[in-house]
């Protein structure tokens, strides 16, 4: 579905992302972590259209850079970190912006699924009962859930996410990840997330990408990525042993 190869991203003469392949397939959930600026969310803007780089990226064999944005949005959907001011707007008005890509024409006509799409996202994301709420009303969390609907409005076939997480409480956060695990079992979908929660990423995702100062650590399976040897090499800390110490203050 969508593949990187060689993929270089410079910030001047910084190197944030060196040479790095990926290959994400139908039914696969990924999820990328490593520490503070390991380049996770550089990765991401990338592969959203969002940050020049080097090397190459396709979608379906055709390179990126020639698909327009609004063709592209109809098939990968992006939740960035920064969101743009919607200061006035309501919760509904924010979600039905990611309707923009399947309109057609001057006029913006030819969506006859928009109503419904809305509807469906307002719900899965638990908005349905705030959709007139003006977005100056909502807290962080609250603002996320919108934000993440407007992407699955959109009805595409790879979700590129990052830390869709944030400010979310722990039944959100339970929440959001099972509906995507439920979202990706349609046919023709897969998932790409950026996170931090290394407990999530191993729980949740299919494969893992693991990256440290911008450059491949390891990828594959997250049960055979995530392990504690690799880790600790990453993070230069016992990672496995934290965790554990953590749940042990629960008993």
């Amino acid at each position: 579905m969508l593949e990187a190869k060689r993929l270089t991203v410079r910030y001047g003469e910084k190197t944030v992302l060196k040479d790095l392949s990926l290959q994400v397939r139908e039914g696969e959930w990924w999820t990328v972590v490593g520490p503070n600026g390991a380049g996770k969310s550089t990765l991401a803007g990338a592969l959203g259209k969002s940050v020049s780089y080097e090397g190459t990226v396709t979608l379906e064999g055709k390179d990126i850079r020639e698909i327009p944005q609004q063709e592209y949005a109809r098939k990968v959907g992006v939740l960035s970190q920064n969101h743009s001011a919607v200061y006035g707007f309501t919760v509904e008005e924010v979600v039905s912006l990611g309707r923009y890509a399947r309109y057609t024409g001057f006029l913006r006509k030819g969506d006859p699924d928009g109503a419904e799409k809305i509807d469906g996202a307002l719900k899965l994301t638990g908005l349905a009962d705030m959709r007139k709420r003006n977005m100056l009303t909502l807290s962080g969390g609250e603002c996320q859930r919108v934000f993440l609907a407007q992407v699955l409005c959109q009805d595409p076939e790879i979700l590129i996410l990052d830390e869709p997480a944030n400010h979310l409480d722990l039944p959100f956060q339970q929440e959001l990840f099972s509906l995507i695990g439920e979202w990706l079992k349609a046919p023709g979908r897969a998932v790409i997330t950026v996170m931090h929660d290394l407990s999530l990423a191993r729980k949740y995702g299919t494969h893992a990408l693991l990256l440290n100062k911008g450059q491949c650590a390891g990828q594959g399976k997250a049960s055979e990525v995530l392990t504690p040897e690799a880790l600790q090499d990453v993070y230069d800390m016992d990672v496995y042993g934290w965790m554990r110490e953590l749940l042990e203050t629960w008993k």
